[in-house]
């Protein structure tokens, strides 16, 4: 890559800090618990709106892998969530009504509260519809992975996004709340993924699973991203580029081995087809907030009217992270 490239790049990633430092001003402090967090702790960073049914799960889900402290950003929610979220004693929470599309889809405001705070912390970034698995989660906190991860002089961890589903229409896939999601929608794709490399950035690109062959089949290339860097021991210096897909400085991109072998890696499950999904797809594509001005919402309901029966044959049934492992999915490396 030419000096000029880099040039580019570092000026960019100036320009959204800046962006970043305007847009918190739309923030407004619901409950700042951030007095409470440690040197050490491990950090959650997430932006959610109308999500109050899936909120304990997720917050236990999390809390259960080791992570200490949340810092949420509410997006003008009305269902109760801010409300519940706001009385949990390990969480900090904002509130905005400006618009998530924006914000560069909420990254700017998580930007700039990660300026603030998660500076040399190990960092979650994630929707509240994925959940990390990473190898030896079963038996092992997220601490242990930080600490082998700081050990190896590794600065960056990469996490594929896999979509599961349930069998049969997503309407039947009644969801309760506080429900583990993966009760009622625990099979996957555990192929037709492709995967190319950005030389600008360095980082993969990963398309295919169930929403590319439903609802992109003809147009595989405008599928979603499913490469995600979700946990970075975190600088001031950073900032996410697209969501969790890319991150600058570039070289923290370099999730994969570029020699032919493996490096450790994850899996974020993406637990978004339930009987909620209809719904949130119909709002969100007339709401037009995310990516493309809601293309992907709008594709959901053009092709299914958002009730899909994403299962085929070859659907997999989730067990373990070691079976995603043995699929090729994710990768333990040398991490033994």
């Amino acid at each position: 890559m030419s000096i000029w490239t880099s040039y580019r790049l570092r000026l960019q990633r100036k320009r959204w800090k800046i962006r970043a430092r305007r847009k918190g001003r739309e923030l407004t402090a619901v409950q700042d618990r951030t007095e409470q967090i440690q040197p050490t702790d491990i950090l959650l960073f997430c932006t959610f709106r109308n999500e109050d049914i899936r909120l304990p799960y997720f917050l236990n889900y999390y809390r259960a892998l080791g992570v200490n402290h949340f810092i949420l950003v509410d997006n003008n929610s009305d269902d109760g969530g801010q409300t519940y979220v706001a009385e949990q004693p390990d969480v900090s929470l904002w509130t905005t009504k400006a618009g998530y599309g924006d914000a560069r889809y909420g990254v700017d405001w998580l930007t700039y509260l990660q300026g603030k705070y998660a500076h040399g912390h190990w960092t979650l970034t994630v929707d509240v519809d994925e959940f990390f698995v990473y190898p030896f989660c079963d038996t092992r906190p997220i601490r242990a992975l930080a600490d082998w991860l700081d050990a190896s002089e590794v600065r960056s961890f990469g996490a594929m996004l896999l979509d599961v589903y349930p069998k049969g229409p997503v309407s039947a896939a009644t969801y309760t709340r506080g429900q583990d999601p993966l009760k009622v929608a625990n099979w996957f794709d555990s192929g037709n993924y492709i995967m190319t490399r950005n030389a600008r950035l360095r980082n993969l690109w990963i398309q295919g699973g169930p929403r590319a062959r439903m609802f992109f089949a003809n147009k595989p290339k405008r599928a979603p991203a499913l490469n995600k860097i979700p946990f970075v021991k975190w600088s001031r210096a950073y900032t996410y580029v697209s969501s969790t897909h890319m991150i600058l400085p570039r070289g923290l991109n370099l999730v994969y081995d570029q020699q032919g072998g493996e490096k450790t890696s994850g899996v974020l499950l993406h637990a978004k087809f339930l009987n909620t999904f209809s719904g949130r797809a119909s709002e969100e594509a007339h709401r037009a907030e995310h990516y493309g001005q809601g293309q992907e919402y709008k594709s959901y309901a053009a092709r299914h009217g958002a009730d899909p029966d994403l299962w085929c044959k070859w659907s997999e049934q989730y067990i373990n992270w070691r079976q995603l492992e043995i699929l090729g999915l994710m990768s333990k490396g040398n991490w033994a």
